[in-house]
């Protein structure tokens, strides 16, 4: 139910009502011109009916139509008419409608103008909107690393899906990239990692490098910073990331962070650790070691596994205020020059559960110490080591010009987004993400109906994805009761044996010993020169059952690497090999693998082995072979003794991958299923606008089936006409069973008649009665003489 006052409650209550609504279209207020509007929602399902509300997608559409103002609607709003007064209802136009009773009204519908009609002759304008669905017609796309297959460990859930899929599509569920496009300007932030860890390791941008056991960390909601978070099950759990860019550690500034909970913790510690590659196989890093139990927070520059310099800052609120931190920490590396030994100055970024934007208690400090610096190297890996409940990790290159000047308000992207999604728990794990194709919208809808979810915009315009586990538990009361002498006009309860199904089975692919290999090296037939100061982009085809990969490495002449790879040479000839002044950056877009040189420094390199050939060498990475299907199939004996065997056998889909989620999926459709639960269809009744798909409203009707029941709300319609009470129609699914058949005092007949095969043929009859004179003087009747003992035999 949505939330509303007390006035609009006895505005409901009371025996007369007066109708009111507000439509805006390009936010103009335009409720005075609606003629008459129409709103309807409810789930899209290949399911039967009477069990759609355990999957499927829900997208509203309102329907108006708008009249003039002393001039004739077409003539204002048609397709043809002037712009000042027609781009109000054009298609794509944003519309916000609201319904209530005596001046009181709550969201109804929010969304976008889909297309108008203007009737020629008349004063009626006919525009269709959709809700936020519309927003998601962009081409659906998911990152499709090769590490599940790797380990042999979940990389991703359906949850983890959707959500990637929504943010493709601008709608947040916590702070988003700072700098998710590829900009010509050099100068402009760029984001080279970004995993929300909202159910899953894959990242938006960058891929998971490391997986740790599934065993050892939960997905956890409740407490989350934002959504959901990846809670450690033990002390210093390790996951780690290869960024999508290998940008060079010189003449720039960069961040990481990331959102905890240090009320949710295992321990009091936290690593987040930027790996750099040097040359002759060495790398370098920088960290920022965070100790909740003192306040301390440390940033060090050194070498991986050997020396380096500590800087260190205490904050007393660190260690004194437990919740919900923003965490991370600014590297200045402006007074280096690429291609040269880097001093780098550093500072902590903090935000209080409170919402305080922490100064640390002494400035910036600049690392000069020989142990500290930075020789030429690129960005090779992200580290993660955590105690506490972690969300939204990411890591930007070019992200601010000045230490001193950065705000609060740009640390906290303040202004650049909102919230509009809530996700559910994370279900259904993935070791290899499927091919999505169509909108997002379609790609949201297909996992919605492979693992039993529910996906929709609310009245505010808000997504909200919700789990199988949706429906399994009846609320202990409704949030609305309607009955037959004040609120119903009419109701039909109906009950089919279509909404049995007591024998379900799921399949699911099984990946055991499905891993990756190589697949066939691509390798460049043209010496490339990357003038200073310029970027080269070149793209590479790769086949579609190829994995992504991340950018290629970089590789010098004391330490030569092999597989994925490019060489930078000081000659077109070969030379001797550059380090830490070109920053290689990948995408895959489609059937392309794209990918970026940009020089930062003073003299053109070229991409050239040392023996003058050309050195990039791609190696795509694809999966050792298809995965076994199989089913797993849970079923009700007792119901079939009453029912029969109904089976559901849920369509074959990528989408599951392991025995348990498959088993849980079959479980729930049993659960749903395994006795008819009645529906109760077209039950009109008096319009209440705080009325929500999943709503749970108890139903009595005492003029008819005397009813007093639970139900589900799974469809909404509603219409409303200039100076007419608005008329709702909802569909609902009871919340349970009306019980196991008794059939108390019945003996029911068996499927096939008793008498069947029992009759005496026309031969036994003529052999055991001699004559027809002897039949008919016994004066037995035909069907007794069929019938005698001995039967058939």
């Amino acid at each position: 139910m949505q939330d509303s006052d007390e006035l609009l409650g006895a505005a409901l209550a009371a025996p007369d009502r007066t109708p009111a609504h507000a439509t805006r279209l390009g936010g103009r207020e335009l409720g005075a011109q609606i003629q008459s509007w129409k709103v309807e929602r409810a789930y899209s399902t290949d399911l039967p009916e009477a069990l759609r509300a355990f999957s499927g997608s829900a997208s509203a559409q309102l329907e108006l139509l708008l009249g003039g103002t002393g001039v004739p609607a077409p003539l204002l709003y048609s397709a043809w008419a002037g712009r000042g007064t027609g781009d109000v209802v054009r298609p794509g136009q944003s519309v916000v409608h609201r319904a209530g009773a005596n001046g009181r009204t709550v969201p109804a519908f929010r969304g976008t103008v889909r297309s108008r009609a203007a009737s020629s002759g008349s004063d009626t304008v006919t525009v269709q909107a959709l809700d936020g669905a519309e927003r998601l017609r962009g081409r659906a796309e998911l990152p499709r690393p090769y590490h599940g297959l790797r380990y042999g460990r979940p990389v991703a859930s359906a949850t983890w899906c959707v959500d990637e899929l929504l943010r493709r599509g601008g709608i947040h569920s916590c702070p988003p990239p700072r700098g998710p496009a590829v900009a010509e300007d050099p100068a402009k932030p760029f984001t080279v990692l970004y995993a929300s860890l909202h159910g899953g390791f894959n990242a938006s941008y960058g891929q998971p490098e490391t997986l740790p056991a599934p065993a050892s960390y939960s997905w956890i909601r409740d407490g989350a910073p934002f959504d959901t978070a990846l809670m450690p099950k033990a002390a210093g759990l390790e996951v780690s990331w290869m960024p999508r860019s290998r940008f060079v550690v010189a003449g720039k500034v960069f961040q990481a962070e990331l959102h905890v909970n240090t009320a949710l913790s295992v321990g009091s510690e936290l690593e987040l650790k930027l790996v750099f590659d040097r040359s002759a196989g060495a790398f370098g890093n920088y960290a920022l070691n965070v100790y909740f139990a003192t306040g301390v927070v440390k940033i060090t520059s050194g070498t991986v596994d050997g020396g380096g310099t500590v800087a260190s800052w205490t904050i007393p609120k660190l260690a004194s205020l437990k919740g919900v931190w923003h965490l991370g920490f600014t590297v200045d590396t402006r007074a280096g020059t690429a291609g040269a030994s880097t001093p780098a100055t550093v500072y902590p970024r903090l935000t209080a559960p409170d919402g305080e934007y922490v100064v640390p208690p002494t400035a910036p400090y600049t690392f000069t110490e020989a142990s500290a610096l930075q020789p030429p190297s690129e960005l090779f890996q992200v580290n993660l080591k955590t105690d506490v409940a972690v969300e939204c990790l990411q890591v930007t290159d070019r992200s601010w010009p000045d230490l001193t000047s950065y705000t609060a308000d740009e640390w906290e992207q303040k202004g650049r987004w909102a919230r509009g999604a809530v996700l559910d728990d994370a279900t259904v794990p993935l070791f290899d993400l499927p091919k999505v194709s169509g909108s997002q919208w379609d790609a949201i809808t297909e996992i919605a109906r492979a693992t039993l979810s529910t996906a929709e915009f609310d009245e505010l315009g808000v997504f909200r994805w919700r789990g199988p586990g949706r429906f399994q538990s009846v609320p202990a009361r409704p949030d609305l009761t309607v009955t037959t002498r004040r609120d119903i006009a009419a109701l039909t309860v109906s009950e089919e044996i279509d909404a049995c199904r007591n024998y379900c089975e799921q399949p699911y692919q099984d990946w055991t010993g499905i891993s990756h290999t190589f697949s066939d090296t691509v390798t460049d037939t043209v010496v490339r020169e990357i003038r200073p100061g310029t970027s080269v982009e070149v793209a590479y085809a790769i086949a579609e059952d190829e994995l992504d990969i991340g950018p290629l490495q970089i590789e010098d002449d004391v330490a030569p690497i092999g597989g994925h790879r490019v060489r930078f040479g000081s000659a077109a000839t070969g030379g001797t090999s550059v380090k830490g002044r070109v920053t290689v950056g990948s995408r895959r877009d489609g059937p392309n693998y794209i990918v970026r040189f940009t020089n930062h420094g003073t003299a053109s390199v070229w991409t050239v082995t040392k023996d003058g050939k050309p050195s990039v060498q791609i190696v795509p990475q694809k999966r050792t072979g298809d995965p076994r299907q199989r089913s797993y199939a849970w079923y009700n004996t007792n119901s079939q003794l009453h029912y029969g065997k109904q089976v559901y056998q849920a369509p074959a889909t990528e989408w599951v991958q392991q025995r348990q989620a498959a088993s849980d999926l079959s479980f729930a459709m049993l659960d749903a299923g395994r006795y008819p639960v009645p529906v109760l269809g077209e039950v009109e009744v008096l319009h209440d606008p705080r009325i929500q798909l999943g709503d749970v409203v108890r139903v009595v009707d005492t003029s008819g089936a005397t009813l007093d029941t639970l139900a589900w709300v799974v469809g909404i319609r509603t219409t409303c006409a200039s100076g007419a009470a608005p008329q709702q129609t909802l569909t609902l699914r009871g919340t349970s069973y009306n019980g196991v058949p008794a059939d108390a005092g019945l003996t029911p007949d068996p499927p096939v008649d008793p008498g069947y095969g029992t009759q005496r043929t026309y031969s036994l009859i003529e052999a055991q009665n001699a004559t027809l004179d002897t039949l008919t003087s016994s004066k037995v009747s035909y069907r007794e003489l069929l019938n005698a003992p001995g039967g058939a035999s």
